[in-house]
């Protein structure tokens, strides 16, 4: 093994925390699933940290890292809004803006050519958004309440970042697609 793969361990062993995370807030053990999940968001910014910082990234680790990232966050959607903890209407926004921007690049692949694709800030901010949500949830589910309504406020913030972000990016792919199609005379 050699030091430019440890972001991609890193990165391994963050899904690998998928699973024990989900099944912990399954058997209503918040707690200890807020205590995985934040362990999971150190590793990610650790292993960010490491790639960037002595140039470790990889291929591999640019399509690791942000698939690790979904499965933590979408899973936790499912898994607390099966449980009745989130609101429906939210996790469908947020599994819906992921399958159009998925659906959107595989689109462009397959018509266009490879992008190289970076976030756009609003995809950022929702990602964070949803990040702070589902550790204001586990703390306020395991370990005390927090004041009333700070849920909704971070609900309605993750569903109008999540609706921001997914429309972007059907603007910015549609008039790159558009541009590359229809090339001015």
């Amino acid at each position: 093994m050699k030091a430019r793969h440890i972001p991609n361990i890193i990165t391994i062993c963050r899904i690998l925390l998928v699973y024990p995370t989900i099944a912990l807030m399954l058997a209503h053990r918040f707690d200890w699933a807020l205590a995985l999940f934040c362990v999971a968001g150190l590793s990610d910014g650790l292993d960010g940290f490491l790639a960037k910082h002595y140039h470790w990234q990889s291929r591999l680790g640019s399509y690791l890292d942000p698939l690790a990232d979904k499965l933590l966050l979408v899973s936790s959607f499912l898994a607390l809004t099966w449980m009745g903890v989130l609101p429906v209407w939210l996790t469908l926004a947020v599994v819906l803006r992921d399958v159009v921007i998925v659906s959107g690049a595989v689109a462009y692949y397959f018509l266009l050519h490879p992008f190289e694709g970076s976030p756009h800030w609003t995809s950022k901010v929702n990602t964070f958004m949803q990040l702070l949500l589902i550790v204001v949830v586990l703390f306020q589910q395991g370990v005390m309440p927090l004041p009333q309504g700070l849920s909704f406020l971070l609900c309605l913030g993750v569903f109008l970042t999540s609706l921001a972000s997914g429309m972007i990016y059907v603007y910015v792919w549609g008039k790159s697609y558009w541009r590359e199609t229809h090339p001015a005379p």
